[in-house]
């Protein structure tokens, strides 16, 4: 790999990880909307598709473990849960997105929807097994509440919007497939 293009993708993926760390305190009074919007999804989507799904995976697995420790929020062991579904989600559509070669909004869509699928079974998994440790209780239907039946409005905007800004930022000239290598 080209030294420039790593230096590159790391510094993208420090400027979604800052991106990260903020977006949440837009809706930090209101935590429906958090839940509803999921603001942390999107760095790592657009992590995993502009830089590659090991940036992604890493941007993923980090953040809400970092913004956990130094923020509180969100807490532990939501925390961890989130870390392994953001992983899996930037992973995955860098995965896709890289395979597919496809930059326009359908391709984004290829790569982010069985990522969604992924994310949510790994989260909704290690959720289960921090239940059972803990002694708590974790059903099917606890899982389709807490990853499906809630999060659909923040599926719909991310689905709208990452199509959105991966498109402007191909345009603008800001990322090519090579970069997503």
């Amino acid at each position: 790999m080209n030294h420039r293009l790593s230096i590159r993708k790391l510094l993208i993926t420090a400027m979604l990880f800052a991106v990260g760390l903020i977006l949440p305190f837009l809706n930090m009074y209101n935590p429906a909307i958090g839940k509803a919007l999921s603001p942390m999804h999107f760095p790592a989507f657009l992590t995993g598709m502009i830089c590659g799904p090991w940036y992604g995976l890493l941007l993923g697995l980090t953040l809400p473990l970092f913004r956990s420790m130094t923020m509180g929020m969100p807490p532990l062991p939501t925390a961890i849960c989130m870390a392994i579904e953001l992983a899996a989600y930037g992973m995955v559509s860098g995965f896709i997105y890289k395979l597919s070669r496809n930059q326009k909004a359908s391709g984004v869509w290829m790569a982010m929807i069985p990522a969604m699928l992924v994310g949510r079974i790994m989260g909704g998994l290690v959720q289960a097994v921090i239940a059972g440790v803990s002694g708590g209780q974790y059903s099917l239907g606890i899982w389709a509440a807490s990853y499906i039946t809630s999060t659909m409005p923040s599926v719909i905007v991310q689905l709208i919007l990452i199509p959105l800004i991966m498109t402007a930022t191909v345009k603008a000239g800001l990322m090519d497939l090579d970069v997503a290598r």
